[in-house]
């Protein structure tokens, strides 16, 4: 029985509410999630969840899905992270990021609804999650992509209709495991129904999770496994976006709805290998496998590479692998508590021999590539857009 909430507490925005909340954490204890849930899920009950967990491309494949669908008439909240420029983005409702009003209003709900405790229990994450499964009511489709997991990842307290597996590899070893078998079982065991793996890099994927699939006796799919994903596309530019639009619409066969390939032009996913103008591509990547999808889109050219990185990623096999890319790195300032201390990036610069100097301005005979992190790219953008 959900206890009487003292709703005569201030409730502060939501802007000054997240300001206090810890953006990063060094433990995840799903019970704590799991429990304010109790409080919340009478509230929110999507028609269809769709659960999008893996390394990479969860954000652009969540994102093509969402479009997909709501050409095609329905109703469908995206949920999203992290964010460039605005949280706003993290949320997404039938083509547009949440507006301030709706959000505020959900805020202020949510703050009603859960006991003090719980309140201040949840991390920065796990609340935006609770707010966008009690936005995501009576939607059509959930389209719910997963942070750093999927086991033991906030979004794995809604049951999913459907379990998209995008490209997995090492990233995040702290909390998910040192090898592809790990790392694999932590997001794949999150899956409820059904479970599609996308095209990977590594063949061992495949066969770990149709395993956990099996025992836990829920279906497995490959991509391939559907007639329109056997084929290629060149409906996007960039050939990653290519490759994860194959999962989306084996996802759509599976929901049995009708496949219109037409229905994918014009889509355009911010931030992944996006251009913003003629010679600027801006690409939220950050760990080896997304420079290895870089260094593939851009193999014939060379490229003025605006960089910065966290700490915890693998920064120098990152570097190693763009540095045929390379004509010049320009280190670029990020706010950030996590960022790389500034000797050791120019360190590993000056082992790999790559030239670097200050981001000061952006030329404009140059090719530039912007790379490095979510927070590399809001800088750049707000740098950009003065």
């Amino acid at each position: 029985m959900i206890s009487q909430i003292d709703v005569s507490l201030e409730i502060i925005s939501l802007k000054d509410f997240l300001e206090k909340k810890t953006l990063f954490f060094s433990e995840i204890n799903i019970n704590k999630v799991k429990t304010a849930w109790d409080f919340i899920s009478f509230l929110s009950k999507p028609k269809c969840t769709i659960h999008i967990i893996g390394t990479n491309g969860k954000g652009s494949t969540g994102r093509i899905l969402a479009e997909y669908l709501l050409k095609k008439d329905y109703s469908v909240l995206h949920y999203t992270s992290p964010h460039i420029l605005k949280f706003n983005e993290r949320i997404w409702i039938n083509g547009n990021d949440i507006d301030d009003s709706t959000l505020e209003k959900a805020h202020q709900k949510l703050q009603k609804l859960l006991p003090q405790e719980h309140i201040e229990n949840l991390s920065y994450f796990e609340y935006t999650t609770l707010l966008a499964l009690l936005l995501s009511n009576d939607m059509d489709f959930l389209v719910l992509e997963a942070g750093l997991g999927g086991e033991f990842d906030a979004t794995n307290v809604i049951k999913n209709d459907l379990t998209i597996l995008t490209t997995i590899d090492y990233d995040h070893q702290d909390f998910l495991g040192d090898t592809i078998e790990e790392i694999t079982s932590t997001k794949v065991r999150s899956m409820d129904t059904a479970i599609i793996v996308a095209k990977q890099i590594h063949d061992e994927v495949y066969d770990i999770a149709k395993n956990i699939a099996l025992s836990k006796g829920l279906k497995y799919f490959r991509f391939d496994d559907f007639a329109g994903s056997k084929k290629s596309y060149d409906i996007f530019e960039q050939d990653f976006l290519n490759n994860n639009l194959l999962s989306v619409v084996a996802a759509i066969e599976y929901l049995k709805i009708p496949l219109d390939i037409e229905a994918f032009k014009g889509i355009t996913i911010k931030g992944r290998c996006q251009k913003i103008s003629p010679n600027i591509t801006v690409d939220v990547g950050h760990n080896p496998l997304g420079a290895y999808v870089i260094q593939k889109e851009f193999a014939d050219k060379k490229v003025f590479l605006v960089y910065n990185t966290l700490r915890d990623k693998d920064y120098k096999k990152v570097l190693f692998i763009l540095k045929p890319v390379i004509e010049h790195l320009y280190i670029i300032e990020i706010d950030d508590t996590r960022a790389l201390e500034r000797d050791k990036l120019e360190n590993i610069l000056n082992e790999l021999h790559i030239s670097y100097s200050n981001f000061t301005h952006i030329p404009d005979d140059k090719e530039i590539l912007v790379f490095g992190s979510f927070k590399v790219v809001e800088e750049f953008l707000k740098f950009y857009e003065k």
